[in-house]
């Protein structure tokens, strides 16, 4: 059976390239590993470059996308499946239910978003999908950093940071999901 990644990722046009050569080695390698993309739908930032990048690699894409973002004319037109939702709410429980996998790119405030909900529903058990955070050029160091201020102060178990990886890169990410036991569930409460 396919199995589906889930991409987290910007939708800015303008930042380094470097981001943007990242999103299309990862949805190269979706591609090649025949894994189905479940992303957010858009053609613009590291978004359409990942989506990109897996059809010219002969994957198969699922955009889910809002209908107020698809009205304004920035939908993946080409995705093999183009599921458009009422909001943004819908669109984070259909992609939580298509996908296998978690994975983030560098992003603002909608990637972190979606993937701290994804994030927070693995330390509730609700799932035990990897999770991966790709730390491009160390883009995700400050989150980090205020992770380990959530185990410092309890208000997070330090046994947590097994529920997410941080891979510095698309290769490390996929070494992590190919070797991936969940982790033995740890109550959220001390």
């Amino acid at each position: 059976m396919e199995k589906a990644i889930c991409v987290f990722s910007s939708s800015s046009d303008v930042v380094d390239p470097v981001f943007f050569d990242v999103a299309s080695a990862l949805g190269a390698l979706i591609a090649q590993r025949s894994y189905t993309l479940i992303y957010g739908g858009a053609t613009v930032g590291l978004m359409g470059a990942l989506a990109t990048a897996a059809h010219d690699h002969g994957g198969k894409v699922v955009g889910v996308i809002p209908a107020p973002m698809r009205d304004r004319g920035i939908a993946y037109e080409p995705a093999d499946e183009l599921i458009v939702t009422r909001d943004l709410r819908e669109r984070k429980t259909l992609m939580e239910q298509l996908a296998d996998i978690f994975v983030a790119l560098p992003g603002g405030f909608g990637t972190l978003e979606e993937m701290l909900e994804m994030l927070t529903l693995k330390q509730l058990q609700h799932h035990k999908k990897p999770v991966v955070l790709v730390n491009t050029n160390g883009f995700y160091d400050r989150l980090l950093d205020l992770f380990d201020h959530f185990y410092q102060q309890r208000f997070a178990k330090p046994e947590h940071r097994d529920l997410y990886c941080v891979a510095p890169d698309p290769v490390s990410a996929f070494t992590y999901i190919d070797r991936y036991q969940p982790p033995d569930p740890v109550s959220k409460w001390f």
